[in-house]
Protein backbone atom coordinates (compact mmCIF):
# COMPACT_ATOMS: atom_id res chain seq x y z
CA UNK A 1 0.00 0.00 0.00
CA UNK A 2 1.37 3.37 -1.02
CA UNK A 3 0.23 6.39 0.93
CA UNK A 4 -0.18 9.72 -0.79
CA UNK A 5 -0.37 13.21 0.59
CA UNK A 6 1.86 15.46 2.62
CA UNK A 7 4.57 14.16 4.91
CA UNK A 8 2.41 15.13 7.89
CA UNK A 9 -0.47 12.95 6.65
CA UNK A 10 1.82 10.03 5.84
CA UNK A 11 3.64 10.13 9.18
CA UNK A 12 0.37 10.21 11.15
CA UNK A 13 -1.22 7.50 8.97
CA UNK A 14 1.76 5.16 9.17
CA UNK A 15 2.01 5.69 12.94
CA UNK A 16 -1.68 4.92 13.47
CA UNK A 17 -1.55 1.87 11.21
CA UNK A 18 1.44 0.46 13.05
CA UNK A 19 -0.17 1.29 16.40
CA UNK A 20 -3.41 -0.49 15.40
CA UNK A 21 -1.56 -3.56 14.18
CA UNK A 22 0.47 -3.65 17.39
CA UNK A 23 -2.62 -3.39 19.59
CA UNK A 24 -4.46 -6.07 17.61
CA UNK A 25 -1.54 -8.47 17.85
CA UNK A 26 -1.27 -7.72 21.56
CA UNK A 27 -5.03 -8.33 22.04
CA UNK A 28 -4.90 -11.66 20.24
CA UNK A 29 -1.96 -12.84 22.31
CA UNK A 30 -3.53 -11.69 25.59
CA UNK A 31 -6.94 -13.24 24.82
CA UNK A 32 -5.35 -16.47 23.69
CA UNK A 33 -3.23 -16.75 26.83
CA UNK A 34 -6.18 -15.82 29.07
CA UNK A 35 -8.44 -18.46 27.47
CA UNK A 36 -5.76 -21.11 27.92
CA UNK A 37 -5.45 -20.16 31.58
CA UNK A 38 -9.23 -20.21 32.18
CA UNK A 39 -9.69 -23.53 30.35
CA UNK A 40 -6.93 -25.03 32.49
CA UNK A 41 -8.89 -24.00 35.60
CA UNK A 42 -12.05 -25.58 34.20
CA UNK A 43 -10.13 -28.75 33.31
CA UNK A 44 -8.78 -29.12 36.82
CA UNK A 45 -12.32 -28.89 38.23
CA UNK A 46 -13.73 -31.29 35.63
CA UNK A 47 -11.02 -33.85 36.39
CA UNK A 48 -11.61 -33.60 40.15
CA UNK A 49 -15.38 -33.90 39.69
CA UNK A 50 -14.95 -36.88 37.40
CA UNK A 51 -12.79 -38.73 39.95
CA UNK A 52 -15.38 -38.00 42.63
CA UNK A 53 -18.40 -39.07 40.56
CA UNK A 54 -16.68 -42.30 39.51
CA UNK A 55 -16.80 -43.45 43.15
CA UNK A 56 -20.51 -42.60 43.64
CA UNK A 57 -23.56 -44.62 42.63
CA UNK A 58 -25.58 -43.57 39.60
CA UNK A 59 -28.71 -43.81 41.72
CA UNK A 60 -27.69 -40.68 43.57
CA UNK A 61 -28.39 -38.58 40.46
CA UNK A 62 -31.85 -37.44 39.43
CA UNK A 63 -32.55 -35.12 36.50
CA UNK A 64 -35.62 -33.77 38.26
CA UNK A 65 -34.07 -33.10 41.68
CA UNK A 66 -33.15 -29.35 41.81
CA UNK A 67 -31.23 -29.75 45.05
CA UNK A 68 -28.96 -32.41 43.60
CA UNK A 69 -28.40 -30.28 40.49
CA UNK A 70 -27.46 -27.30 42.63
CA UNK A 71 -25.04 -29.41 44.67
CA UNK A 72 -23.28 -30.40 41.43
CA UNK A 73 -22.35 -26.71 40.85
CA UNK A 74 -21.43 -26.05 44.44
CA UNK A 75 -17.79 -25.00 44.83
CA UNK A 76 -17.14 -24.89 41.06
CA UNK A 77 -15.53 -21.79 39.56
CA UNK A 78 -16.07 -20.51 35.98
CA UNK A 79 -18.64 -23.29 35.43
CA UNK A 80 -22.33 -22.41 35.03
CA UNK A 81 -23.46 -25.61 33.26
CA UNK A 82 -22.36 -29.12 34.13
CA UNK A 83 -23.24 -32.64 32.98
CA UNK A 84 -22.77 -36.09 34.63
CA UNK A 85 -23.74 -39.24 32.69
CA UNK A 86 -23.21 -42.83 33.88
CA UNK A 87 -22.88 -45.60 31.31
CA UNK A 88 -22.58 -49.31 31.94
CA UNK A 89 -20.14 -51.64 30.25
CA UNK A 90 -22.42 -51.88 27.19
CA UNK A 91 -22.61 -48.11 26.82
CA UNK A 92 -26.16 -47.73 28.04
CA UNK A 93 -27.03 -44.70 30.19
CA UNK A 94 -27.79 -45.82 33.74
CA UNK A 95 -27.96 -42.38 35.30
CA UNK A 96 -27.53 -38.75 34.29
CA UNK A 97 -27.98 -35.19 35.40
CA UNK A 98 -27.09 -31.79 33.94
CA UNK A 99 -27.84 -28.13 34.38
CA UNK A 100 -28.68 -25.62 31.70
CA UNK A 101 -28.61 -26.66 28.07
CA UNK A 102 -28.29 -30.27 27.01
CA UNK A 103 -24.67 -31.37 26.74
CA UNK A 104 -23.17 -33.14 23.72
CA UNK A 105 -23.37 -36.94 23.66
CA UNK A 106 -20.02 -38.56 24.44
CA UNK A 107 -19.72 -42.35 24.63
CA UNK A 108 -16.00 -42.84 25.06
CA UNK A 109 -12.86 -40.82 25.50
CA UNK A 110 -9.99 -40.20 27.85
CA UNK A 111 -9.86 -39.13 31.44
CA UNK A 112 -7.86 -36.06 30.36
CA UNK A 113 -10.37 -33.27 29.57
CA UNK A 114 -11.04 -32.60 25.91
CA UNK A 115 -13.30 -30.15 24.13
CA UNK A 116 -16.52 -31.00 22.30
CA UNK A 117 -18.90 -28.33 20.97
CA UNK A 118 -17.95 -25.75 23.61
CA UNK A 119 -17.83 -28.25 26.47
CA UNK A 120 -14.85 -29.72 28.30
CA UNK A 121 -15.48 -33.44 28.70
CA UNK A 122 -13.78 -36.17 30.77
CA UNK A 123 -14.52 -39.95 30.58
CA UNK A 124 -13.51 -41.66 33.85
CA UNK A 125 -13.64 -45.50 34.17
CA UNK A 126 -15.61 -47.07 37.06
CA UNK A 127 -14.89 -50.18 39.07
CA UNK A 128 -17.96 -52.01 37.63
CA UNK A 129 -16.65 -51.70 34.09
CA UNK A 130 -18.76 -48.72 33.22
CA UNK A 131 -17.74 -45.08 32.85
CA UNK A 132 -18.88 -41.71 34.07
CA UNK A 133 -18.84 -38.85 31.56
CA UNK A 134 -18.39 -35.47 33.23
CA UNK A 135 -18.64 -32.25 31.20
CA UNK A 136 -18.52 -28.50 31.90
CA UNK A 137 -19.71 -25.79 29.55
CA UNK A 138 -17.25 -23.08 28.50
CA UNK A 139 -20.02 -20.50 28.15
CA UNK A 140 -18.76 -18.52 31.19
CA UNK A 141 -15.20 -18.51 29.80
CA UNK A 142 -16.41 -17.37 26.37
CA UNK A 143 -18.51 -14.68 28.02
CA UNK A 144 -15.50 -13.34 29.90
CA UNK A 145 -13.42 -13.33 26.73
CA UNK A 146 -16.21 -11.63 24.75
CA UNK A 147 -16.58 -8.85 27.28
CA UNK A 148 -12.81 -8.37 27.41
CA UNK A 149 -12.66 -8.26 23.60
CA UNK A 150 -15.37 -5.61 23.45
CA UNK A 151 -13.55 -3.58 26.09
CA UNK A 152 -10.27 -3.87 24.16
CA UNK A 153 -11.90 -2.80 20.89
CA UNK A 154 -13.51 0.26 22.48
CA UNK A 155 -10.25 1.16 24.23
CA UNK A 156 -8.30 0.71 21.01
CA UNK A 157 -10.65 2.92 19.01
CA UNK A 158 -10.52 5.67 21.64
CA UNK A 159 -6.73 5.37 21.98
CA UNK A 160 -6.13 5.49 18.21
CA UNK A 161 -8.45 8.48 17.88
CA UNK A 162 -6.77 10.39 20.71
CA UNK A 163 -3.26 9.58 19.46
CA UNK A 164 -4.29 10.48 15.91
CA UNK A 165 -5.44 13.94 17.02
CA UNK A 166 -2.33 14.38 19.18
CA UNK A 167 -0.10 13.25 16.32
CA UNK A 168 -1.83 15.56 13.83
CA UNK A 169 -0.98 18.56 15.98
CA UNK A 170 2.33 17.20 17.32
CA UNK A 171 3.98 16.14 14.06
CA UNK A 172 4.43 19.72 12.76
CA UNK A 173 6.63 20.47 15.78
CA UNK A 174 8.80 17.45 14.96
CA UNK A 175 8.91 18.48 11.30
CA UNK A 176 9.94 22.06 12.09
CA UNK A 177 13.60 21.39 11.13
CA UNK A 178 12.45 20.14 7.73
CA UNK A 179 10.37 23.28 7.23
CA UNK A 180 13.43 25.35 8.15
CA UNK A 181 15.39 23.41 5.53
CA UNK A 182 12.61 24.05 3.01
CA UNK A 183 12.59 27.80 3.73
CA UNK A 184 16.38 27.96 3.55
CA UNK A 185 16.44 26.04 0.27
CA UNK A 186 13.79 28.39 -1.14
CA UNK A 187 15.82 31.43 -0.12
CA UNK A 188 18.98 29.94 -1.66
CA UNK A 189 17.09 29.13 -4.87
CA UNK A 190 16.10 32.80 -4.91
CA UNK A 191 19.78 33.80 -4.89
CA UNK A 192 20.49 34.35 -1.18
CA UNK A 193 23.48 32.01 -0.76
CA UNK A 194 24.26 33.32 2.73
CA UNK A 195 21.20 31.67 4.27
CA UNK A 196 21.87 28.93 6.85
CA UNK A 197 19.60 26.48 8.66
CA UNK A 198 19.18 27.18 12.39
CA UNK A 199 20.48 24.29 14.48
CA UNK A 200 17.70 22.68 16.54
CA UNK A 201 17.70 19.79 18.96
CA UNK A 202 20.36 18.67 21.43
CA UNK A 203 23.97 18.52 20.20
CA UNK A 204 24.78 15.19 18.59
CA UNK A 205 21.17 14.36 17.74
CA UNK A 206 20.17 13.28 14.24
CA UNK A 207 18.52 16.62 13.49
CA UNK A 208 21.51 18.60 14.77
CA UNK A 209 23.98 16.48 12.76
CA UNK A 210 21.85 16.75 9.62
CA UNK A 211 21.63 20.52 10.06
CA UNK A 212 25.39 20.82 10.53
CA UNK A 213 26.06 18.71 7.43
CA UNK A 214 23.61 20.74 5.33
CA UNK A 215 25.08 24.04 6.59
CA UNK A 216 28.57 22.80 5.72
CA UNK A 217 27.31 21.84 2.27
CA UNK A 218 25.69 25.26 1.84
CA UNK A 219 28.93 26.95 2.87
CA UNK A 220 30.82 24.94 0.27
CA UNK A 221 28.21 25.78 -2.36
CA UNK A 222 28.51 29.47 -1.50
CA UNK A 223 32.29 29.24 -1.71
CA UNK A 224 31.98 27.45 -5.05
CA UNK A 225 29.69 30.13 -6.45
CA UNK A 226 31.96 32.87 -5.11
CA UNK A 227 35.00 31.15 -6.61
CA UNK A 228 33.21 30.77 -9.93
CA UNK A 229 32.15 34.42 -9.90
CA UNK A 230 35.69 35.47 -9.05
CA UNK A 231 37.05 33.19 -11.77
CA UNK A 232 34.63 34.64 -14.32
CA UNK A 233 35.60 38.16 -13.25
CA UNK A 234 39.28 37.30 -13.59
CA UNK A 235 38.62 35.74 -16.97
CA UNK A 236 36.78 38.83 -18.18
CA UNK A 237 39.57 41.03 -16.88
CA UNK A 238 42.15 38.71 -18.41
CA UNK A 239 40.48 38.78 -21.82
CA UNK A 240 40.21 42.55 -21.66
CA UNK A 241 43.88 42.86 -20.65
CA UNK A 242 44.99 40.45 -23.36
CA UNK A 243 43.02 42.40 -25.93
CA UNK A 244 44.58 45.65 -24.74
CA UNK A 245 48.11 44.23 -24.73
CA UNK A 246 47.74 42.63 -28.15
CA UNK A 247 46.19 45.76 -29.60
CA UNK A 248 49.16 47.98 -28.75
CA UNK A 249 51.82 46.16 -30.82
CA UNK A 250 49.30 45.39 -33.57
CA UNK A 251 48.42 49.09 -33.84
CA UNK A 252 52.14 49.85 -33.95
CA UNK A 253 52.71 47.40 -36.79
CA UNK A 254 49.61 48.48 -38.70
CA UNK A 255 50.35 52.19 -38.16
CA UNK A 256 53.94 51.89 -39.35
CA UNK A 257 52.91 49.92 -42.44
CA UNK A 258 50.07 52.36 -43.22
CA UNK A 259 52.37 55.39 -42.81
CA UNK A 260 54.88 53.82 -45.17
CA UNK A 261 52.21 53.13 -47.79
CA UNK A 262 50.82 56.65 -47.52
CA UNK A 263 54.22 58.20 -48.22
CA UNK A 264 54.63 56.26 -51.44
CA UNK A 265 58.23 56.67 -52.55
CA UNK A 266 60.35 56.75 -49.41
CA UNK A 267 63.98 57.25 -48.78
CA UNK A 268 65.98 54.14 -47.86
CA UNK A 269 66.57 55.47 -44.32
CA UNK A 270 62.86 55.99 -43.78
CA UNK A 271 62.12 52.45 -44.91
CA UNK A 272 64.70 51.10 -42.47
CA UNK A 273 63.19 53.07 -39.58
CA UNK A 274 59.71 51.83 -40.45
CA UNK A 275 60.87 48.22 -40.65
CA UNK A 276 62.69 48.56 -37.34
CA UNK A 277 59.52 49.83 -35.68
CA UNK A 278 57.56 46.94 -37.19
CA UNK A 279 60.24 44.50 -36.02
CA UNK A 280 60.18 45.88 -32.46
CA UNK A 281 56.41 45.65 -32.22
CA UNK A 282 56.38 42.19 -33.82
CA UNK A 283 58.95 40.97 -31.27
CA UNK A 284 56.89 42.49 -28.48
CA UNK A 285 53.78 40.76 -29.82
CA UNK A 286 55.63 37.44 -30.16
CA UNK A 287 56.94 37.68 -26.60
CA UNK A 288 53.49 38.44 -25.26
CA UNK A 289 51.95 35.47 -27.09
CA UNK A 290 54.73 33.17 -25.87
CA UNK A 291 54.19 34.35 -22.28
CA UNK A 292 50.46 33.69 -22.56
CA UNK A 293 51.06 30.21 -23.99
CA UNK A 294 53.52 29.43 -21.20
CA UNK A 295 51.04 30.52 -18.54
CA UNK A 296 48.31 28.45 -20.21
CA UNK A 297 50.55 25.36 -20.10
CA UNK A 298 51.43 26.00 -16.47
CA UNK A 299 47.74 26.33 -15.59
CA UNK A 300 46.77 23.07 -17.31
CA UNK A 301 48.51 19.96 -15.88
CA UNK A 302 46.97 17.80 -18.62
CA UNK A 303 49.10 19.66 -21.18
CA UNK A 304 52.16 17.80 -19.89
CA UNK A 305 55.19 18.80 -17.83
CA UNK A 306 56.63 22.24 -18.50
CA UNK A 307 59.84 21.73 -16.54
CA UNK A 308 62.47 19.00 -16.82
CA UNK A 309 64.35 18.95 -13.51
CA UNK A 310 68.04 18.11 -13.41
CA UNK A 311 70.62 18.65 -10.65
CA UNK A 312 71.94 22.21 -10.65
CA UNK A 313 73.12 24.96 -8.30
CA UNK A 314 71.38 28.31 -7.89
CA UNK A 315 74.78 29.99 -7.71
CA UNK A 316 74.86 29.73 -11.49
CA UNK A 317 71.64 31.73 -11.71
CA UNK A 318 72.92 34.23 -9.13
CA UNK A 319 76.04 34.91 -11.21
CA UNK A 320 73.91 35.25 -14.34
CA UNK A 321 71.60 37.71 -12.58
CA UNK A 322 74.58 39.85 -11.51
CA UNK A 323 75.92 39.89 -15.09
CA UNK A 324 72.53 40.84 -16.52
CA UNK A 325 72.06 43.71 -14.07
CA UNK A 326 75.54 44.99 -14.81
CA UNK A 327 74.87 44.81 -18.54
CA UNK A 328 71.55 46.66 -18.29
CA UNK A 329 72.91 49.34 -15.96
CA UNK A 330 76.75 49.50 -15.79
CA UNK A 331 76.61 52.20 -13.10
CA UNK A 332 74.50 50.06 -10.73
CA UNK A 333 76.52 48.50 -7.87
CA UNK A 334 75.61 44.81 -7.55
CA UNK A 335 76.82 42.65 -4.65
CA UNK A 336 76.69 38.88 -4.37
CA UNK A 337 75.99 37.65 -0.81
CA UNK A 338 74.40 34.91 1.17
CA UNK A 339 70.63 34.91 1.88
CA UNK A 340 68.99 37.14 4.46
CA UNK A 341 68.91 35.17 7.74
CA UNK A 342 66.80 37.70 9.66
CA UNK A 343 63.69 37.60 7.50
CA UNK A 344 61.73 35.50 10.02
CA UNK A 345 62.96 37.45 13.07
CA UNK A 346 60.37 39.41 15.03
CA UNK A 347 62.66 42.47 15.26
CA UNK A 348 64.92 42.95 12.24
CA UNK A 349 67.94 45.22 12.53
CA UNK A 350 68.13 48.29 10.31
CA UNK A 351 71.59 47.27 9.08
CA UNK A 352 72.04 43.62 8.15
CA UNK A 353 75.38 41.95 7.60
CA UNK A 354 75.21 39.26 4.96
CA UNK A 355 77.49 36.27 4.77
CA UNK A 356 79.20 35.00 1.64
CA UNK A 357 77.19 33.25 -1.05
CA UNK A 358 76.68 29.56 -0.37
CA UNK A 359 75.87 26.44 -2.30
CA UNK A 360 72.21 25.97 -3.20
CA UNK A 361 71.79 22.60 -4.98
CA UNK A 362 68.33 21.93 -6.41
CA UNK A 363 66.53 19.77 -8.94
CA UNK A 364 65.46 22.33 -11.51
CA UNK A 365 65.00 23.14 -15.15
CA UNK A 366 67.83 25.59 -15.75
CA UNK A 367 66.24 27.15 -18.84
CA UNK A 368 62.94 27.82 -17.01
CA UNK A 369 64.72 29.14 -13.91
CA UNK A 370 66.70 31.43 -16.23
CA UNK A 371 63.33 32.87 -17.25
CA UNK A 372 62.62 33.52 -13.57
CA UNK A 373 65.92 35.39 -13.22
CA UNK A 374 65.37 37.37 -16.42
CA UNK A 375 61.96 38.54 -15.22
CA UNK A 376 63.20 39.45 -11.74
CA UNK A 377 66.20 41.30 -13.14
CA UNK A 378 63.97 43.10 -15.61
CA UNK A 379 61.67 44.04 -12.73
CA UNK A 380 64.63 45.62 -10.85
CA UNK A 381 65.76 47.49 -13.95
CA UNK A 382 62.25 48.79 -14.71
CA UNK A 383 61.19 49.83 -11.22
CA UNK A 384 64.30 51.27 -9.59
CA UNK A 385 66.27 54.45 -10.33
CA UNK A 386 69.46 54.16 -12.42
CA UNK A 387 72.50 53.49 -10.29
CA UNK A 388 70.46 52.24 -7.32
CA UNK A 389 72.33 49.42 -5.55
CA UNK A 390 71.17 45.85 -5.88
CA UNK A 391 71.99 42.65 -3.98
CA UNK A 392 71.82 39.03 -5.06
CA UNK A 393 71.76 36.46 -2.26
CA UNK A 394 72.15 32.72 -2.64
CA UNK A 395 72.51 29.86 -0.18
CA UNK A 396 70.66 27.24 1.83
CA UNK A 397 68.53 27.72 4.95
CA UNK A 398 66.99 24.78 6.78
CA UNK A 399 66.94 22.41 3.83
CA UNK A 400 65.67 25.05 1.41
CA UNK A 401 67.67 26.59 -1.39
CA UNK A 402 67.34 30.40 -1.53
CA UNK A 403 67.86 32.88 -4.35
CA UNK A 404 67.23 36.55 -3.51
CA UNK A 405 67.23 39.61 -5.71
CA UNK A 406 67.03 42.84 -3.71
CA UNK A 407 66.87 46.33 -5.14
CA UNK A 408 67.39 49.81 -3.76
CA UNK A 409 64.11 51.24 -5.04
CA UNK A 410 61.07 52.60 -3.20
CA UNK A 411 59.89 49.13 -2.11
CA UNK A 412 56.48 47.48 -2.38
CA UNK A 413 53.51 49.71 -1.47
CA UNK A 414 51.14 48.46 1.24
CA UNK A 415 48.61 45.98 -0.10
CA UNK A 416 50.60 45.29 -3.29
CA UNK A 417 52.68 42.35 -2.04
CA UNK A 418 50.21 39.75 -3.35
CA UNK A 419 48.66 41.68 -6.22
CA UNK A 420 51.95 42.17 -8.04
CA UNK A 421 51.88 38.47 -8.96
CA UNK A 422 48.48 38.80 -10.66
CA UNK A 423 48.45 38.70 -14.42
CA UNK A 424 48.54 42.06 -16.20
CA UNK A 425 48.88 43.82 -12.86
CA UNK A 426 51.29 46.72 -12.98
CA UNK A 427 52.76 48.19 -9.84
CA UNK A 428 52.39 51.76 -8.62
CA UNK A 429 53.93 54.44 -10.81
CA UNK A 430 56.34 55.22 -7.97
CA UNK A 431 58.15 51.98 -8.82
CA UNK A 432 58.04 52.54 -12.59
CA UNK A 433 60.87 54.65 -13.89
CA UNK A 434 60.20 53.94 -17.54
CA UNK A 435 56.74 55.42 -17.68
CA UNK A 436 55.43 52.67 -19.89
CA UNK A 437 55.83 49.43 -17.97
CA UNK A 438 55.80 45.88 -19.30
CA UNK A 439 52.96 43.57 -20.11
CA UNK A 440 52.28 42.73 -16.48
CA UNK A 441 52.97 38.99 -16.99
CA UNK A 442 56.56 38.78 -15.75
CA UNK A 443 55.92 38.18 -12.06
CA UNK A 444 52.98 35.88 -12.86
CA UNK A 445 55.36 33.73 -14.90
CA UNK A 446 57.87 33.84 -12.05
CA UNK A 447 55.39 32.52 -9.52
CA UNK A 448 54.02 29.85 -11.89
CA UNK A 449 57.48 28.57 -12.84
CA UNK A 450 58.64 28.48 -9.21
CA UNK A 451 55.43 26.63 -8.23
CA UNK A 452 56.12 24.12 -11.02
CA UNK A 453 59.41 23.40 -9.20
CA UNK A 454 57.49 22.77 -5.92
CA UNK A 455 58.80 26.06 -4.58
CA UNK A 456 57.46 29.47 -3.74
CA UNK A 457 58.35 33.09 -4.37
CA UNK A 458 58.17 35.66 -1.58
CA UNK A 459 58.42 39.43 -1.60
CA UNK A 460 59.02 41.82 1.28
CA UNK A 461 60.50 45.23 1.95
CA UNK A 462 64.04 45.43 3.27
CA UNK A 463 64.57 47.41 6.53
CA UNK A 464 66.80 49.95 4.79
CA UNK A 465 64.44 50.35 1.85
CA UNK A 466 63.84 48.54 -1.39
CA UNK A 467 62.08 45.31 -2.33
CA UNK A 468 63.42 41.78 -1.91
CA UNK A 469 62.18 38.93 -4.12
CA UNK A 470 63.07 35.54 -2.65
CA UNK A 471 62.81 32.27 -4.63
CA UNK A 472 62.60 29.26 -2.28
CA UNK A 473 63.11 25.75 -3.68
CA UNK A 474 63.60 22.35 -2.01
CA UNK A 475 67.30 21.72 -1.56
CA UNK A 476 68.72 18.67 -3.32
CA UNK A 477 71.42 16.57 -1.69
CA UNK A 478 73.63 14.57 -4.04
CA UNK A 479 73.52 10.86 -3.22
Amino acid sequence: MRLRGSLRVRVVAVTLILLTIGILVSDVLVLRELRRHLVDRVDRQVSALGQLMARLSPLMLSRTDPDKQGRLLGGLDLITEISVVYRDASGQVVGSSWTGSEPPVVIDGSAEPFEVDGWRMSVVPRADGGVVVVGASLAAVDDILTRLLVFCVITEVVLVAVLGVAGWFGVPAALRPLRNIERTATAIAGGDLQQRIPVEGPPGSEVARLTEVLNDMLARIEQGFAARAASEARMRRFVADVGHELRTPLFGIAGSAELHLMRGESEPGEVDRTMRRIDVEARRLTGLVEDLLLLARLDEPAAGPVVTPTPMDLRTLAADARDRLSTLDPDRPVTLTGPDLTITASARPAAIEFGPPGAAPVLGDEARLQQVVVNLVGNVHAHTPPGAPARIGVGTIGGRAILEIADGGPGIPAGEAERIFERFHRGETSRDRSGGGGSGLGLSIVRSLVSAHDGQVEVYNAPGGGAVFRVVLPAHADE
